[in-house]
């Protein structure tokens, strides 16, 4: 039994592992559409949704059969708790993507108009409280994971910059409202990728302390 056990846990690691892989990879795509102002990168990122979306599901119902079956204790269910989270946390990131390439879609039609926000340093931030909180989970490293908490106020800040300015381009080009408003939705899904990243990187720190850090406790 507790062969077929381990042998349970590492097959679902190695699924959550990929997964991971999988996200970060489509992130990596929707940050070269930013960059870009590529539509037609933008549809390749939306048509290959499906894949995160079947692999999310083919996580979950590996979680539930080993719970079902082997009925895990102590450290073993922190585990399964701690990829049930972390899979609804990667499958979220995939459509963060999927809304940034939406949002490039309707940018790509107005690349004449002269405002524009550079969002090189909130994406270089993001993908890296990505990487970095995956890191953790491979390595079960709690001082990465901490890391990665702490880099979410730097997409914070830079989120409140982009509302500020695309504000005021607001009210001096209001014809100009929809490639605004998508430009600035961009920073609203890139935001929320890194809140998915900081939620990562607590069940990480969940995994291997036993201990809930959500909405600042021990930081």
């Amino acid at each position: 039994m507790t062969k077929h056990f381990d042998r349970e846990l590492d097959k679902l690691k190695k699924k959550i592992l990929s997964l991971g892989a999988l996200v970060e990879e489509r992130l990596y795509l929707a940050i070269k559409a930013i960059e870009r102002k590529d539509p037609e990168l933008a549809i390749k990122i939306i048509r290959s949704d499906y894949d995160i979306d079947e692999r999310e599901v083919e996580v979950e119902e590996e979680c539930l059969k080993i719970l079902a079956l082997y009925q895990p204790v102590a450290s073993d269910l922190r585990f399964i708790i701690a990829v049930i989270k972390i899979n609804n946390d990667l499958e979220r990131i995939g459509d963060e993507a999927v809304n940034i390439a939406e949002r490039i879609q309707s940018i790509a039609k107005h690349l004449n108009f002269s405002f524009h926000f550079d969002y090189t340093r909130m994406t270089e931030i993001t993908a890296a409280m990505l990487k970095q909180s995956l890191d953790a989970l491979v390595n079960l490293d709690i001082d990465t994971a901490f890391k990665v908490i702490t880099m979410d106020d730097d997409v914070d800040g830079i989120q409140g910059k982009a509302y500020a300015q695309i504000k005021q381009a607001m009210r001096d080009h209001p014809d100009e409202m929809t490639y605004l408003v998508n430009l600035y939705l961009i920073s609203r899904h890139l935001e929320r990728v890194a809140d998915h990243a900081t939620n990562i990187a607590e069940e990480v720190i969940y995994l291997i302390e036993g201990e809930i850090i959500r909405h600042g406790k021990y930081l």
